[in-house]
């Protein structure tokens, strides 16, 4: 009997047809195979990942922290801006950590949603914080355990969004139309609105491009990452990544393209693509490349390069279901058993919503603690 999905009504029967056409959740590997896989569907991989330009825009000390503003060039697009941090006292090169900051619908904002600068925390930033980072600016809190932190904004975040008027031209009248007559009157709520529409915009010229988001994306994340290895501050042999949500969807991709990386921490975005049929389905284009099927290990994870991984899942994450998760994590469990690294990978389940809070940042620093130092 062939199973019904709400999502698509009379068309339930079009996921046995896709099946019949070509095994659409195929188990990879670790190995160059997968890593060659991963690099054919993300695209924009084939040029130095260097950062252009670099400049030292401002530096700071606050609340024990010695900051800097940097910012660089990637090649196309506004210069990308980012805050590096660490404690006043340290000495030498020490464990460096890219903390990738979430999607959340909100683009007006990017590294500012997870880590402080020398001014005051806008309130705006204050109350987005309460829920998924138990309102703590992770990145800084991060710093003061012994880290050189680098958050850097992204392409379509902060420093690297759309003017506003582009993408109102672009988009076409039904959905500028939509849009004003929302009379939705903060400006940083309208222009998130409107970048959750452009986003289908960009996806398709991606596509066009031959690429998509998740490859750009995940392109400016190793140059990002290629500037924090470079810092005389920063040990090279001694990096990690850790992001929530849409945070560690750019890790699991990030963690598999760039061979640096030592320990990697995903929290709220694991779960099998099966999972996801006739679930939530409103996530970012970051999580469904083109030709992608076939990426994965089953888990929404392209792990080639088996380093040390902490996935942390939310029981009732409204973003994916329970069975998901813990599927993906016994995949990920025999994933690691298979190739003799049985303690490389831990998965720790916690009750509540899509979250990154105080318990389950402290787990993360101290597990990162452990692997980094």
């Amino acid at each position: 009997m062939l199973e019904h999905y709400q999502h698509l009504g009379v068309f339930s029967d079009w996921v046995d047809a896709a099946r019949r056409q070509q095994s659409i959740y195929p188990i990879a590997v670790p190995g160059p195979q997968t890593r060659s896989l991963i690099f054919d569907v993300l695209g924009f991989c084939h040029e130095e990942e260097n950062p252009l330009e670099v400049k030292i825009e401002s530096k700071w000390e606050k609340d024990g922290i010695v900051g800097e503003e940097v910012s660089w060039s990637v090649g196309y697009g506004p210069r990308t801006h980012a805050y590096v941090l660490k404690t006043a006292n340290a000495k030498g090169s020490i464990p460096g950590i890219v903390a990738l900051h979430d999607h959340s619908d909100f683009k007006f904002y990017g590294k500012e949603k997870i880590a402080d600068g020398p001014e005051k925390t806008l309130p705006i930033l204050s109350d987005f914080r309460q829920i998924p980072y138990s309102g703590r600016a992770y990145a800084n809190a991060l710093a003061r355990e012994g880290f050189v932190v680098l958050v850097h904004d992204v392409f379509l975040w902060g420093s690297r969004r759309f003017p506003l008027e582009t993408m109102m031209e672009t988009m076409g009248s039904k959905t500028t139309d939509l849009l004003r007559m929302s009379q939705i009157s903060d400006e940083v709520e309208f222009y998130n609105t409107a970048a959750y529409f452009h986003e289908h915009w960009v996806s398709k010229y991606c596509n066009i491009l031959g690429t998509n988001m998740a490859g750009v994306v995940s392109f400016e994340d190793r140059v990002a990452l290629n500037y924090l290895r470079s810092r005389a501050d920063v040990d090279p042999k001694s990096i990690g990544c850790i992001g929530l949500s849409g945070g560690g969807n750019r890790v699991a991709l990030l963690n598999a393209t760039h061979e640096s990386i030592r320990a990697a921490v995903i929290i709220g975005l694991m779960t099998t693509y099966p999972a996801l049929l006739d679930h939530n389905m409103s996530h970012t284009w970051m999580l469904f490349p083109f030709g992608g099927h076939g990426m994965v290990t089953g888990p929404i994870s392209p792990l080639p390069v088996l380093h040390p991984l902490l996935v942390q899942y939310n029981i009732q994450d409204e973003l994916f279901t329970e069975d998901g998760m813990r599927e993906a994590h016994m995949r990920l469990q025999n994933h690691y058993w298979n190739v003799g690294k049985p303690d490389a990978y831990v998965g720790q389940f916690y009750p509540g919503p899509h979250k990154f809070d105080l318990e389950m940042q402290s787990a993360a620093f101290e597990w990162l603690k452990e692997k980094l130092k």
